[in-house]
């Protein structure tokens, strides 16, 4: 059975840092690509950043480049997200999924989703 657990949400005040954690059982880790989701309330799930653990390739949405960082522990099975520099534009429920295919930022694209945790950030 896939599983995918985030951990590492909180509550932090604007120029804060949190990192999350992602981690994975129940697949060939190193054959995934793994993705960050994020969802404000009233709004689509977007695309944060995602990592192919196949060739150490990633990606980030632009809103966040400079200040997130994706990387991945094969050994552990488990992706980080460092946020650094957070902004209240940052809030909200932050998910990690996995998809056999290459790394991707389109949640259609990932058939296996967490459960998602709570980033809140404070003015």
């Amino acid at each position: 059975e896939v599983q995918l657990v985030e951990s590492g949400g909180g509550l932090v005040q604007a120029g804060g840092s949190l990192r999350l954690s992602c981690a994975a059982s129940g697949f060939t880790f190193d054959d995934y690509a793994i993705g960050w989701f994020r969802q404000a309330p009233g709004k689509e799930r977007e695309g944060v950043s995602c990592i192919s653990n196949n060739d150490g390739s990633t990606y980030y949405a632009d809103s966040v480049k400079g200040r997130f960082t994706i990387s991945s522990d094969n050994a552990k099975n488990t992706v980080y997200l460092q946020m650094n520099s957070l902004k209240p534009e940052d809030t909200g429920v932050y998910y990690c999924a996995a998809t056999p295919g290459p790394a991707t930022m389109i949640p259609g694209e990932y058939g296996y989703w967490g459960q998602g945790t709570q980033v809140t950030v404070s003015s």
